[in-house]
């Protein structure tokens, strides 16, 4: 079914809402204030969704989409493409301070120059992306799936990548895929850019790779140095990594001395210069979940006998099994969010700052509102990692009540 709707305001997920005969309608690939053609995706009892096919009054902020392809094949990926890039910062400032409002939190996230709430991290007109993946169609083509949908669609291009993923030439026939097959590239700042799948690491077509790749990232007048599994978790823009580290020391206002406890602390980014900065007479107690991921934090954490990296879930019931006090604790849950009992368990510890780094604004708003009554929010900024998606990265500070 098609319909004509007015947009009237972002939502969150890349979605604009509209209403039709009073029943609320999320829409992929508008902007707010324009007339669209849209068909419905999917119907519900409370909503439908539905996406744009035809443009009847544009808004000035609409744009030629930065990746063509993926407009018109319906591929995810860059849900935002059609949009200015001072305009995505504008939707993504919304999205942000309808949430925090919604938990009595500032409506304002960062007094940032400019006209919005949201830092723009490097410039959204060249590719960004260190890692890029796709899954291998039953013809052997790279491809990618449909917002919402199990539907695979052949891709020939990638221009959200940094240039070396190109020059991969991942498209072109000296690479031979397997139907099903997970591929992800990725450009380490540190060593050679390779290629993961299922079968194993390749530096080009046949030829294999080395399991571990180094990541470099600067950090005030030194560089601090990491290996990562190649197919483990790093921050995939190119000066995220930079970023947060810089954000984060910020927010836990360390002097030196402390006892921090780091949840979701992955191959130790965040763990090693928090480590430096508390120096031997501090303790930083690292928790991961992921074997990979602590394996790589052991090495990149061996000159500091004052981290104790574990591996455990980080759940409520690890947490409560910390002893003696903690000054700091920093957290960096997926996507999903830390849940209900975890930031309970943390207020329980009466840490002097919690800072939590979000990439779900939702989900970050159900975890402050139960961390809200024992510490207030002192800071809470958002960065835009993700250009050209309604993805964005958030670094918020509380401070004991």
């Amino acid at each position: 079914m098609t319909l004509e709707l007015d947009l009237l305001r972002e939502a969150h997920g890349g979605f604009c809402v509209a209403r039709n005969e009073g029943k609320v309608v999320f829409v992929r690939g508008g902007l707010p204030g324009e007339r669209v053609r849209a068909v419905i995706t999917a119907e519900g009892a409370r909503h439908d969704t539905a996406r744009v096919v035809e443009v009847l009054a544009p808004s000035p902020d609409r744009v030629d989409h930065v990746w063509p392809a993926a407009a018109r094949l319906d591929v995810g990926g860059a849900d935002l493409g059609h949009v200015h890039p001072d305009a995505q910062l504008r939707w993504k400032a919304n999205v942000i301070a309808d949430v925090m409002a919604r938990i009595g939190g500032p409506t304002v996230v960062e007094a940032l120059p400019g006209p919005t709430a949201v830092r723009a991290v490097g410039d959204p007109s060249v590719g960004s992306r260190t890692r890029v993946s796709f899954t291998v169609d039953d013809a052997g083509r790279l491809a990618m799936r449909r917002p919402a949908s199990h539907d695979l669609v052949a891709v020939d291009s990638m221009p959200l990548a940094v240039p070396q993923i190109a020059n991969l030439d991942l498209f072109g026939d000296a690479w031979r895929w397997l139907p099903g097959e997970r591929v992800t590239a990725v450009v380490p700042s540190g060593s050679a850019p390779v290629v993961v799948t299922s079968g194993g690491v390749l530096v080009a077509p046949g030829e294999a790779g080395e399991r571990r790749v180094r990541e470099r990232v600067p950090h005030e007048e030194e560089e601090l140095r990491y290996v990562v599994a190649a197919d483990g978790f790093w921050q995939v823009h190119r000066d995220a990594p930079a970023a947060l580290v810089r954000h984060v020391l910020d927010g836990v206002a360390l002097a030196g001395g402390e006892r921090v406890l780091e949840l979701f602390a992955g191959a130790g980014l965040l763990t090693l210069p928090l480590a430096r900065t508390v120096g031997r007479r501090g303790e930083v107690v690292s928790i991961e979940g992921s074997r990979s991921a602590v394996d790589d934090a052991t090495v990149n954490l061996a000159a500091l006998p004052h981290v104790r990296v574990r591996r455990a879930r980080a759940d409520a019931r690890t947490v409560g099994r910390v002893t003696g006090p903690l000054d700091v604790v920093v957290l960096d849950p997926p996507r999903t969010g830390a849940g209900r009992d975890l930031v309970r368990a943390v207020a329980a510890h009466r840490p002097r700052r919690i800072v939590y780094v979000a990439c779900d604004p939702a989900a970050l708003a159900r975890d402050l509102r139960e961390l809200v009554p024992t510490h207030r929010i002192l800071e809470a900024s958002a960065l835009d990692l993700f250009p050209h998606t309604h993805h964005v990265e958030m670094v918020v500070v509380l401070q004991r009540r």
